[in-house]
């Protein structure tokens, strides 16, 4: 690749472009999300302040058309071309660039007709309006595949960082009313980013506002599809999961495509940003379930041509919990006379959550279908006479919200995983899906049984799953709750 020496760029700088005064047109803000605009070339405030109703807002300035107009962060992608790639200068004062020699794409404080020139705007603003006549600018999150630097550069060259992602975010500027400022914008490797701004001020009266979190688009590099064929989502999340659980999350594409390189991302409470999961490249993403991992949150991504983005899914959360795990966890009931013995029914509460894979859609293309294993069940029996039992399983509706689809949809096929010497345990009946037709688990459903005489010890049962629901079922993470009963 052919790039510029980003010593010569910084050379030339000179002071930080500050313009005092002048007012920008706004138009009437969307009610909704637009086709997204792509921003290239030209002048751009792209973090332009705005206080209107009593609201503050962060909008995109656009002056790369005539006449300029006013829009929505979410209505923009801004694209970092492929000739703003440069290298950094053998100097430290840029050494959190990255190595001297390596290859960053900058879009410079000082205008070059052929990038894109973004800033930030607070000249709509009125003085007097807030405290100290001023607002603060927060980078407050960056997420992509590698780092953002933004920084100034004093007349002799010299480095004034305003924000910077690998040292902890957030980052806040104090910036003045009547400001309209320019920068160097750098990202340190080719993709799809997000950073996330936010601008907070105190009226004079003293009541605080803030425009709260505000995603900016940019992609560094060529664009992938302007509109993307394949969407990304996580399924096999359940509500919550027990200390100890096993947690998979899958990634899902609609509809499916060949491609199959993927990175997986976690966000953990106090963490300022989205971190990198190593070596997690599958479509598939399991670990076991702690306290720390509480509320953590985690995101996929779906590459082509090993670092071009293609699409990303919406962020899911994981909740830890000490207590027990509702949802698709196992429900067990249990009898025990004490003048009798005891029939104990059980399941590990440290693994009794059945994570099923993401459905997929049939070769006929006339069901979406899964498949997985429930938990293992110890059945002991200690009662005196030796009377034989019968474990039975009946499944609730699946839901999802207000969502709700029938347990039927989910069949099974008995095992016996183990028993005592002597024990006469028996598989229950296959039963089938109740997609073509029956009840599925919807109805009582034998799992397994012991005659008499032959029941008394420990037996282990299991079983396989197999879900098979209408084309026509409405995507969502559904959950059931099988009850387990021994008589």
């Amino acid at each position: 690749m052919k790039t510029r020496s980003l010593g010569r760029l910084t050379a030339v700088a000179g002071a930080a472009v500050m313009c005092i005064g002048g007012l920008v047109a706004i138009t009437a803000t969307p009610a909704q999300a637009q086709e997204r605009v792509v921003l290239s070339s030209g002048h751009t405030d792209a973090v332009d302040v705005h206080y209107e109703d009593g609201r503050l807002a962060l909008k995109v300035h656009d002056d790369t058309v005539r006449p300029s107009v006013t829009r929505d962060p979410q209505d923009v992608t801004f694209q970092v071309l492929p000739q703003a790639a440069v290298e950094v200068p053998d100097l430290p004062e840029y050494a959190f660039l990255g190595p001297a020699g390596s290859t960053v794409w900058l879009l410079p404080m000082t205008q070059d007709p052929s990038l894109l020139w973004p800033g930030w705007n607070t000249t709509t603003l009125q003085s007097g309006l807030f405290q100290g006549d001023k607002v603060r600018l927060s980078l407050v999150d960056v997420v992509g595949p590698g780092r953002v630097s933004v920084f100034m550069t004093d007349p002799v060259g010299q480095p004034l960082v305003k924000f910077r992602s690998d040292d902890g975010l957030p980052d806040a500027l104090d910036v003045p009313i009547g400001t309209h400022a320019h920068a160097n914008w750098v990202f340190s490797a080719l993709g799809s980013y997000t950073l996330t701004f936010r601008a907070d001020a105190a009226l004079s009266s003293g009541v605080a506002v803030s425009t709260g979190p505000v995603a900016y688009h940019f992609v560094v590099g060529d664009r992938p599809d302007p509109e993307p064929q394949v969407k990304l989502s996580i399924q096999g999340q359940q509500p919550a999961y027990a200390p100890g659980a096993a947690v998979t999350l899958t990634a899902v594409q609609t509809p499916a495509t060949d491609l199959d390189r993927y990175r997986w991302f976690s966000k953990c409470p106090g963490a300022t940003g989205y971190a990198a999961i190593p070596s997690e490249v599958s479509a598939t993403y399991s670990f076991t379930a702690t306290v720390k991992l509480d509320n953590c949150q985690y995101l996929v991504r779906l590459y082509r041509d090993g670092e071009v983005p293609v699409a990303e899914s919406a962020p899911v959360t994981v909740n830890v919990e000490d207590a027990d795990v509702p949802g698709s966890s196992q429900t067990i009931k249990v009898t025990i006379d004490e003048a009798q013995g005891a029939l104990v029914l059980s399941v590990d509460p440290k693994d009794r959550t059945v994570n099923l894979p993401a459905a997929t859609m049939s070769v006929a293309g006339d069901r979406w279908q899964s498949a997985g294993d429930l938990r293992p069940v110890t059945v002991t029996d200690t009662r005196p006479g030796e009377p034989g039992w019968n474990v039975a399983g009946q499944l609730s509706d699946f839901t999802a919200g207000d969502l709700r689809v029938s347990g039927k949809y989910l069949g099974w096929t008995p095992r016996v995983l183990g028993q005592a010497d002597g024990q006469g345990v028996a598989a229950g009946a296959a039963v089938a899906s109740g997609f073509s037709a029956g009840n599925g688990l919807a109805a009582s459903s034998v799992l397994g049984s012991a005659p008499p005489g032959d029941g008394r010890g420990t037996a282990r049962l299991g079983a396989g799953l197999t879900l098979e629901l209408p084309t026509e079922t409405v995507p969502g993470q559904y959950v059931a709750t099988l009850t387990l009963t021994a008589i």
